[in-house]
């Protein structure tokens, strides 16, 4: 067998061989085709790598500027996203007029219209008491006794002096007497011996007046061993017991008051002192009775005191049954009217820094600008503004401590929670 294998055949020789001694129309010979392939085929691959190179800048430039605007718009909407999570949510309120017709809750205590504490005005012990608390007492009644035996020797002693200066002044005058006697119808008595025994008698009598008074003063002092009631009241304190010893003045023995009718005091503000009048007729109110009592008032001070920038005002309240109890705490009622115009506002919108009240308002750009106020009274929830702003003014409720002047806010009206009710 023959492994004979005819190799393939070059193409490209084979047609070139066959064309040898051909010419192509314009008369070039094989060879000058042969050397013109080349160029040709350079020049097109050269054309296409410039499309493409020019494509791929153009696909670089389209790329970065999508790229640039897809930036362009996230930065944007970060910038917006961020503006809108720093820009500060606050809640707003307006200040409402205050009432110039007020009613001024007051507190008070009921006192006696008589009260009086008992010393002793005199030294001893207590030999018996009479009166307790809570025991009614006529005037001049004996509350209690002291003893003093001291000043019972006293004055027995003053008394026997008093009897001894008597008897010389008796003697001095029958003495004068005689004298007188013998110097009118003798002329042995001198003038000088005259005139020394009416001295005498003078003196004996000086003498007898500072007896009496002294016997007067022990015997007072006797008298105020019976400690008795200066007035008609009730017993409300008693500070002795029988054996204690008590000095002149030194110690309280009995307090009494009068509770019909009972005493009230209260300190009007300076700016509704000017609209009260006597006698008219005002509320007030205890825990422990049912409904308002009816108060009249007494007295009004004639000034401001400086200390307090008030006015203090007596009421009367009846008492004639007894039901109400000196010492018992109550709160008046009394309508009022201020010439001050007010404004009134949450306590929330109070900014308290350095002992000065502020309040944040956000203006027409919605900006925030803090205001120096003036308070006036405490309402609870609410407060009084006497100045700084003004009822078109809308004001910050609760504002945070990282607010700034001049800061942009949002704004959302404030609602207040409904009272809790009891």
């Amino acid at each position: 067998m023959n492994d004979y294998h005819p190799l393939p055949r070059d193409e490209s020789q084979s047609a070139f061989s066959t064309n040898d001694t051909t010419q192509d129309t314009n008369g070039h010979s094989p060879e000058y085709l042969t050397a013109q392939l080349p160029s040709a085929t350079s020049s097109r691959s050269l054309m296409t790598v410039q499309r493409v190179a020019f494509a791929l800048v153009g696909l670089l430039l389209v790329s970065g500027a999508t790229r640039a605007l897809v930036n362009q718009r996230d930065a944007k909407a970060l910038q917006d996203y961020t503006s809108a999570t720093l820009e500060r949510r606050v809640l707003t309120t307006k200040a409402k007029p205050g009432s110039l017709q007020q009613n001024l809750r007051l507190p008070t205590s009921l006192r006696g219209n008589t009260e009086a504490v008992i010393y002793a005005r005199t030294n001893g012990y207590v030999s018996n008491w009479h009166k307790g608390i809570g025991d009614y007492v006529k005037r001049g009644e004996l509350l209690a006794t002291l003893d003093t035996p001291e000043q019972e020797q006293q004055l027995a002693q003053a008394r026997a002096q008093r009897e001894q200066i008597a008897a010389q002044l008796e003697l001095a005058e029958k003495t004068l007497a005689r004298w007188d006697s013998l110097a009118q119808r003798e002329n042995a008595i001198s003038p000088q011996d005259l005139d020394e025994k009416r001295s005498l008698v003078r003196q004996t009598r000086a003498d007898l007046t500072a007896a009496d008074a002294n016997v007067k003063r022990l015997d007072n002092l006797e008298n105020f061993r019976h400690i008795r009631a200066a007035f008609d009241g009730i017993i409300t304190r008693r500070s002795v017991e029988i054996g204690d010893y008590v000095a002149q003045g030194s110690k309280e023995l009995f307090a009494i008051t009068q509770t019909d009718p009972l005493r009230a005091s209260i300190w009007i503000p300076q700016s509704y002192a000017d609209n009260l009048a006597i006698n008219a007729e005002v509320e007030l109110n205890l825990r422990e009775q049912q409904g308002p009592l009816e108060a009249r008032i007494e007295r009004i001070a004639g000034g401001i005191d400086p200390s307090t920038r008030s006015r203090q005002v007596d009421l009367l309240l009846p008492n004639s049954d007894g039901a109400l109890l000196p010492g018992a705490y109550a709160e008046v009622n009394i309508p009022v009217t201020s010439s001050v115009e007010t404004l009134v506002v949450p306590a929330a919108t109070l900014i308290i820094r350095d002992q000065y009240q502020r309040i944040a308002v956000v203006d027409a750009e919605n900006k925030i600008s803090f205001r120096n106020v003036k308070l006036g009274r405490d309402l609870g929830r609410d407060v009084e503004v006497l100045e700084g702003i003004s009822t078109g003014d809308t004001l910050v409720v609760s504002p945070p401590d990282q607010l700034v002047e001049a800061e942009a806010v949002k704004t959302q009206e404030w609602k207040p929670a409904a009272p809790v009710g009891r």
